[in-house]
C-alpha cells in the first residue's frame, strides 16, 4: 500500500488517468482508446502502457484479448490504497461536491483511532513518547504554512499508531492519513482551524500516565472536534464561493 511517486510525465499520466477514472469520465466498463489518449496526452504508447499497469495494479483497469483495455467495476478497486484514496479526494474537493468519502474517512478514523490510543497508552515506551513530544512541539511552533500545521498533525497520529506496537494498526496510516491530510489542508487553508495543541496533548498526556480508557476517550473528543472544524470550514469556503459568486 505504498504512495505511488508523482514525479515526470511518468506520474503526471498516471495521476491523469487516474482522476479521469475516479471522477466517472471513464465510468467502470468503458474501454479505453490507447491511441486517442496517446495523441491527447502526447505520451509514448510504451508511457501511456506503463502508466496503465499502475492503475491495473491499484484494481482500477484490466486488459484483455479482442477486448482491450478497461475501467474495472468499482468493487474490484483497492480503495485503501493510499494513491487511490488521495485521487478521490482530489476528484471531490470543491465544497459543492460529494462528502461521502470523507464521512466514510470519518467513521474508520472514529472506530480505529480511540482504540490505537488505548492501546498505545498501555505499550507506549519511552521512544514512544518522545517522538508524540516532538510532534506535538511542532504543532505549537507560529507558522503561517498550513503544510507546517499539515505535516506535524500527521506526525502525532503516525507516532501514536507507532506506539501500539501492532503491525496491522500501524499499516493503517496509509488510510487515516489520507482523510487527516485533506482535511487538514481544507482546515488550514481557509483558517477555520482552533488551536490543535490542546486536544493533542490531552491525547499524549493519557498516554503518557498509562491511561488506556483516559486515552481513547480523548481522541474521540479530538476527532469530533476535527468533523466540527472540518465543516466549518467547508461552510465558509462554501460561502465565500457563494458571495464571490454573487459579486461577479
Amino acid at each position: 500500500m505504498s504512495s505511488y511517486a508523482r514525479r515526470g510525465v511518468h506520474g503526471q499520466t498516471v495521476e491523469t488517468l487516474a482522476r479521469r477514472v475516479l471522477s466517472g469520465e471513464f465510468p467502470e466498463g468503458t474501454t479505453l482508446d490507447l491511441v486517442a489518449l496517446q495523441a491527447e496526452l502526447d505520451v509514448s504508447l510504451t508511457a501511456l502502457r506503463e502508466s496503465l499497469k499502475v492503475l491495473a495494479a491499484k484494481g482500477m483497469v484490466d486488459a484483455r484479448q479482442k477486448r482491450g483495455t478497461f475501467v474495472r467495476a468499482r468493487s474490484d478497486w483497492n480503495l485503501l490504497d493510499a494513491d487511490v484514496l488521495r485521487w478521490q479526494l482530489a476528484a471531490h474537493s470543491a465544497p459543492d461536491d460529494d462528502t461521502t468519502l470523507l464521512h466514510q474517512l470519518d467513521e474508520v478514523r472514529a472506530i480505529v483511532e480511540p482504540a490505537a490510543a488505548g492501546l498505545a497508552a498501555r505499550r507506549r515506551t519511552d521512544d514512544d513518547l518522545a517522538a508524540l513530544d516532538a510532534a506535538l512541539a511542532a504543532m505549537g511552533e507560529a507558522s503561517a504554512a498550513a503544510s507546517h500545521a499539515v505535516a506535524s498533525d500527521l506526525a502525532f497520529h503516525r507516532a501514536l499508531l507507532g506506539a501500539t506496537h501492532n503491525e496491522l494498526l500501524q499499516r493503517m496510516e496509509m488510510v487515516i492519513e489520507s482523510g487527516l491530510a485533506h482535511r487538514d489542508r481544507l482546515v488550514h487553508g481557509t483558517g477555520e482551524a482552533d488551536d490543535p495543541v490542546p486536544s493533542h496533548r490531552a491525547v499524549l498526556d493519557a498516554v503518557r500516565a498509562g491511561d488506556a480508557e483516559g486515552a481513547a476517550s480523548a481522541m474521540r473528543a479530538l476527532l469530533e472536534k476535527a468533523v466540527r472544524d472540518q465543516a466549518r470550514a467547508r461552510d465558509g469556503e462554501h460561502g465565500e464561493r457563494q458571495a464571490r459568486g454573487a459579486v461577479d
